[in-house]
């Protein structure tokens, strides 16, 4: 290794072959391409969003409450909605998602005890509900957390 051999990081290197302000010949001359006076023309034009001394949009839109980064989209599906399965069947995301109850089971799948449940199925889920767990290990199916 030398000086000779050492380059700039990939990408990291912009091509800046367009020459400003170098005369008519280069067609980017006299101007260099910012037009004809005006507050853009000279050095030192205003940020990105000033809207010349106007109450910017960012700051007169109101702003409530927070997004918390941590929190969990998690899908919930009822009971009755596994009717749709066979009797002895195992019910896993991947199943509800072929089946098409579940498009996108995003952060889980937790199961939810409104309906009526009336086969035995083995259901493999992120989450259950106490009502839901009760119910399906009452006919005689098993609740898997996963």
């Amino acid at each position: 290794m030398d000086l000779s051999n050492l380059r700039p990081a990939e990408g990291s290197k912009q091509s800046d072959n367009f020459r400003r302000g170098r005369g008519h010949g280069s067609g980017n001359g006299k101007t260099a391409g910012k037009g004809h006076k005006g507050q853009k023309a000279r050095s030192g034009a205003p940020r990105p969003g000033f809207e010349g001394g106007q109450m910017p949009l960012y700051r007169r839109i109101p702003k409530r409450g927070f997004t918390n980064r941590n929190s969990k989209d998690i899908v919930a599906i009822n009971l009755s909605v596994l009717e749709a399965f066979d009797n002895e069947a195992v019910v896993s995301v991947e199943t509800l998602i072929e089946a098409g109850i579940v498009k996108n089971p995003r952060d889980g799948v937790k199961i939810l005890g409104n309906g009526e449940l009336t086969k035995k199925l083995t259901v493999q889920a992120n989450a259950f509900s106490a009502s839901a767990k009760e119910k399906i290990e009452a006919i005689g199916g098993k609740a898997e957390v996963i």
